[in-house]
């Protein structure tokens, strides 16, 4: 039993925003959908709501085809990035709201309303107003109002963009615990792979309204099949260099020689695209077999306890990612390392050829095996 998407399309004023989709989301599960700001994330989570139609395709839950089905008639709950509560109505009454419209007794709505409360920290602000709470707290409110549902389909739109980091740390933390001890079905939009990668569970990566790859959320991130997967699954994107092995040895961008050792010792004498994440590169060598890689800083950017160094090589740029604060100056030269175990190899369409596993040990894709999504 479940939720199961067939063949869905969504198509607005000529304009495609969803292409047949296929999914099935399995009770209990935890599920991410994962993608850039119009990919299509929030189109797919209203019509599994029920709150818009899909052009073509058909839902069915636990069985039954609930495509025309009013939201109303569903057991579904839903978040949204903004903090949606009723401004005149206390905490208490926000989160017990839903159970009044369901017609559940007195005494029924008030051990639900206390124990959801609780669970997200509120039991000290039932008494209060929205807005007397703080960004944090009216947040906590709407997610109280849709789990006291105890709905069979938790939908949760980028619950916590809105938030300061620290609350969003705060929060998701909370929700991994919240969402482990219900068995809803729980779909969570996000653009941040950080965050896809902290929930767990599956992830679903949509890209220009269509599914590019579906799995368990450290399988994908650690096995993108497609270059595009890698891109969107990677903050910053992950680097991808033209790269070619002929006569024995492969050469990564224009001059950065490569040993064919590992999971690269197989490769056919082809043309590639080597790839590799920021947080890959290091400022100094770390093990026998790293690459020297000298080139000009571009751009130094810190973020809290993090610098993105921007660099060109040649005609290749790439970013590195380093903890802690690194002050360079526009212009400088550096020298970065890279392991030749990190690299994924992509062929010219895309596709995935070799990729490490975790561990830095790694593995190739079986003749006659698929890669990537249509």
């Amino acid at each position: 039993m479940g939720l199961t998407l067939q063949k869905i399309s969504k198509i607005v004023a000529g304009e495609t925003h969803l292409r047949q989709i296929d999914l099935a989301f399995e009770t209990g599960s935890r599920n991410v959908l994962l993608g850039r700001t119009l990919s299509g994330k929030t189109s797919l989570l209203r019509i599994m709501a029920g709150l818009d139609r899909p052009t073509h395709g058909k839902i069915i839950m636990n069985g039954q085809d609930v495509t025309g089905v009013s939201v109303r008639k569903r057991s579904i709950a839903m978040v949204y990035q903004q903090f949606i509560n009723y401004p005149s109505l206390s905490v208490y009454e926000n989160i017990a709201s839903p159970l009044k419209i369901m017609g559940i007794s007195k005494r029924e709505i008030d051990r639900r309303v206390r124990e959801t409360a609780e669970m997200l920290h509120l039991e000290d602000m039932l008494n209060r107003v929205p807005a007397e709470l703080s960004g944090g707290q009216q947040q906590r409110t709407a997610i109280a109002r849709a789990l006291v549902k105890d709905a069979q389909l938790l939908l949760l739109d980028e619950p916590l963009v809105n938030l300061d980091y620290k609350l969003r740390e705060e929060l998701r933390v909370e929700l991994q615990e919240i969402f482990r001890k219900r068995s809803a079905i729980v779909v969570y939009t996000t653009t941040e792979p950080s965050e896809a990668l902290m929930l767990g569970g599956n992830v679903v990566l949509l890209d220009e309204g269509r599914v590019l790859q579906t799995g368990a959320t450290a399988t994908v991130y650690q096995r993108p099949e497609t270059l595009r997967v890698a891109e969107v699954f990677s903050d910053p994107p992950i680097n991808a260099l033209d790269s070619s092995v002929a006569n024995g040895r492969a050469v990564m961008g224009e001059d950065i020689a490569v040993p064919l050792h590992g999971h690269l010792a197989g490769l056919a004498h082809e043309s590639y695209r080597f790839a590799f994440r920021s947080n890959h590169l290091w400022l100094s060598r770390r093990a026998d077999g790293d690459i020297a890689i000298t080139g000009r800083v571009e751009l130094a950017e810190i973020n809290g306890s993090e610098t993105f160094i921007y660099i060109h090589h040649g005609k290749s740029a790439f970013v590195v990612q380093q903890d802690g604060v690194h002050p360079f100056t526009m212009g400088s030269m550096i020298t970065v390392f890279i392991n030749p175990a990190h690299l994924y190899v992509y062929d010219t369409t895309g596709r995935l050829v070799a990729a490490p596993q975790a561990g830095g040990t790694a593995v190739q894709p079986q003749p006659g095996e698929r890669h990537g999504a249509d």
